[in-house]
C-alpha cells in the first residue's frame, strides 16, 4: 500500500472537503489508521475516543510527523449526551469530513451474551452514527461540500449467526449510507460505506473472537479515502474482495449458512471457556 498508485492525494482531500476532519474511534485500529492517513494528507484533526491518554499520544505523534493541528475529545459514544457534546464542541469549526469509525462487536449466541453490552453496541454502532451523521451532514449541506465515512462490514449483507446483533448493526449502517448518499450527493456531500473483512485490531479481542486470516487497518483507511467521492460502497483490501466474491452468487440463506460456519470457527473457543468456568464453579 506504499506505492504512488495507492497514495492518498492531499490536494484532492483538502480541495474537496476543507482542512478539518473529525475521526471517532481514533485511539486504535481502523480509526487510528484513518487519523494517520488524514494527517499525512495535511488535514487538521479532531480525534474522539474514550481513552484520553491514547488520543493525546496519537495527537503528539501526528503533530510532530505532519505538522497538523490535532484536538482531542475524550468521549464515550455509548452515552447519548456525548454526541451533543461533540457537535457543540465543533460548532464554528470548518469541519468538512466525518469518519465515524467508533464501534465494537460481540460474538457467540445472543441468548448467552450480556444484554447491557448488546444494547451499548447498538448505541455506539447505530445511534451515535446517525446522530453524528445527521448533525454534520446539515453543516456540510450549509457549506456546500463535505464527506461522511460510515463503517459497514462484510457481515452487513446477510444474517450472521454467532454475531447476529453485531451484523444487524452493520446492516443498519450500510443501509443508512446508501440512502444518505442518494439524498446528499445533489447537495455536494459525499457518503461512503466502508465494508472490510477481518481486520487485525483490538476489535477481535473485545468481541472474544479468534481470527485466522486478517488484514491490517491501514489498508482499510487507504482504500476508503481513495474511493470517497467516487464510490458508494468500498470493500477495502484483497481479503474483503475475495470473501465477498466467494459469497456473491449464493442466495441470502446460503450466505447466512456460510457465515454460520465462519463465525462458528471464530468462536469455538468460547465453548471451552464455558466448560472451564462451569468446572471451576462446581
Amino acid at each position: 500500500m506504499n506505492g504512488r498508485k495507492n497514495a492518498v492525494a492531499p490536494t484532492r482531500l483538502a480541495a474537496r472537503y476543507g482542512s478539518v476532519a473529525v475521526v471517532t474511534g481514533a485511539s486504535e485500529g481502523i480509526g487510528r489508521a484513518f487519523a494517520q492517513a488524514l494527517a499525512k494528507a495535511g488535514l487538521d484533526l479532531i480525534l474522539v475516543a474514550r481513552r484520553e491518554k491514547a488520543l493525546a499520544a496519537l495527537a503528539a505523534e501526528l503533530t510532530a510527523a505532519h505538522r497538523v493541528a490535532v484536538e482531542v475529545l475524550a468521549l464515550d459514544l455509548a452515552d447519548p449526551a456525548s454526541c451533543d457534546t461533540l457537535l457543540a464542541r465543533t460548532q464554528g469549526r470548518d469541519v468538512g469530513l466525518l469518519v465515524a469509525a467508533a464501534g465494537f462487536g460481540t460474538s457467540g449466541p445472543l441468548i448467552s451474551s450480556d444484554p447491557h453490552e448488546e444494547r451499548a453496541m447498538i448505541d455506539v454502532n447505530c445511534r451515535a452514527v446517525v446522530h453524528l451523521a445527521q448533525g454534520f451532514a446539515a453543516r456540510f449541506v450549509a457549506r456546500g461540500r463535505g464527506g461522511l465515512v460510515l463503517m459497514s462490514s462484510l457481515v452487513a449483507f446477510q444474517g450472521t449467526p454467532f454475531a447476529a446483533n453485531y451484523a444487524a448493526t452493520k446492516a443498519y449502517v450500510q443501509t443508512l449510507a446508501e440512502g444518505l448518499r442518494a439524498e446528499l450527493k445533489p447537495k455536494g456531500v459525499d457518503v461512503i460505506a466502508s465494508a472490510p473483512g477481518p481486520i487485525r485490531s483490538g476489535f477481535a479481542a473485545r468481541a472474544n473472537m479468534r481470527m485466522g486470516l486478517a488484514q491490517g487497518p491501514r489498508a482499510v483507511a487507504q482504500a476508503t479515502l481513495n474511493a470517497l467521492g467516487r464510490k458508494g460502497t468500498v470493500r477495502p483490501g484483497w481479503l474483503a474482495k475475495g470473501l465477498e466474491a466467494s459469497l456473491a452468487l449464493l442466495p441470502r440463506a446460503g450466505r447466512t449458512a456460510i457465515m454460520a460456519r465462519v463465525m462458528g470457527g471464530m468462536t469455538k473457543h468460547q465453548n471451552a471457556q464455558t466448560k472451564t468456568q462451569a468446572a471451576g464453579s462446581a
